[in-house]
């Protein structure tokens, strides 16, 4: 990272910025040509540090079909934050965090696995605890991002503590 005044490294720091975020950008190759789709997620760590972050989609379609083929993967949440005007169009800019990582994507088949993904996912979309069913999981496709490169950034105001 260039600007590693900006960097945040640790887990507290980075899970705070995520927390934030309902949408990630998980970013791929189809073949010699970038593909790139918005999603919304959920997130755990293992135990060893490993970020997990869940996704469901349906069970057919270009993005399963792409990780078949290739399932290595980076990915990019950002809260953005107010826009800084200058004097200077080159000055411009606003400020923001923001989380981005790469990984592989898995295609999750276990059916306990998959409910577990999807309740997740869930969480952090909505702050509810919610089961699911296996006819639930059975109706859509899961899948799972396991990274343990990943980094967190973050331009704030001058005289802004970082939360975390």
């Amino acid at each position: 990272m260039r600007r590693s005044d900006r960097e945040v490294k640790d887990r507290d720091g980075i899970e705070e910025i995520m927390r934030q975020c309902l949408v990630c950008h998980v970013g791929m190759a189809d073949g010699g040509a970038p593909y790139v789709v918005p999603q919304n997620f959920g997130y755990r760590f293992a135990d060893d540090g490993t970020l997990e972050l869940y996704f469901h989609s349906a069970l057919t379609g270009k993005k399963l079909d792409v990780i078949r083929k290739n399932n290595k993967v980076c990915f990019e949440m950002t809260v953005e934050g107010e826009q800084i005007r200058a004097d200077s169009p080159c000055n411009w800019g606003c400020y923001y965090t923001s989380v981005i990582g790469y990984g592989e994507a898995v295609i999750i088949e276990d059916a306990a696995e998959k409910r577990e993904g999807l309740s997740i996912l869930f969480k952090h979309q909505s702050g509810l605890d919610v089961e699911f069913d296996d006819k639930q999981a059975e109706s859509v496709c899961v899948y799972k991002i396991v990274s343990k490169e990943f980094t967190g950034k973050r331009k704030q105001k001058p005289g802004e503590l970082a939360e975390a």
